[in-house]
């Protein structure tokens, strides 16, 4: 009875990983290039400043970069709390907007059940209300 669930779990599972693993493996060459440039780039500045200050460039360079990569990702963090805020105000006021509309709605056929439940001698007034309210 489960089998057939438990194997979807299975198929959408491995689905994801294969997927994420395909962008990963994308992604391998990439990092060992920016290897290899980081390799580069202290190679080049213990020539041109020394061992100490090299390191210390370098250092400051990637924690430059982890700066701004922070920033980056907290400033879109952000942005999509605000996006989901919007959405549930949204959705609230539409809930809000359509109890209204239908209140709205009803409220005539309510004004005049009460009327007509009203004595024999409204019975006039009430018609004529329905006449002025129904067009």
């Amino acid at each position: 009875m489960f089998a057939g669930l438990i194997n979807q779990a299975k198929s959408a599972a491995s689905h994801l990983v294969l997927k994420y693993v395909a962008r990963a493996s994308v992604a391998v060459p990439f990092v060992i290039a920016a290897g290899f440039a980081l390799a580069a780039i202290t190679v080049m500045l213990v020539e041109r400043f020394g061992h100490v200050m090299a390191y210390w460039l370098v250092a400051g360079g990637l924690a430059l970069i982890g700066g701004i990569a922070s920033i980056v990702v907290s400033v879109k963090e952000n942005e999509e709390e605000v996006v989901e805020q919007q959405a549930a105000k949204t959705d609230t006021e539409e809930v809000v907007s359509d109890a209204t509309a239908q209140a709205l709605a009803q409220t005539p056929v309510a004004l005049l059940g009460a009327l007509m439940t009203w004595k024999e001698r409204t019975k006039g007034l009430a018609l004529i209300c329905a006449m002025v309210l129904g067009g």
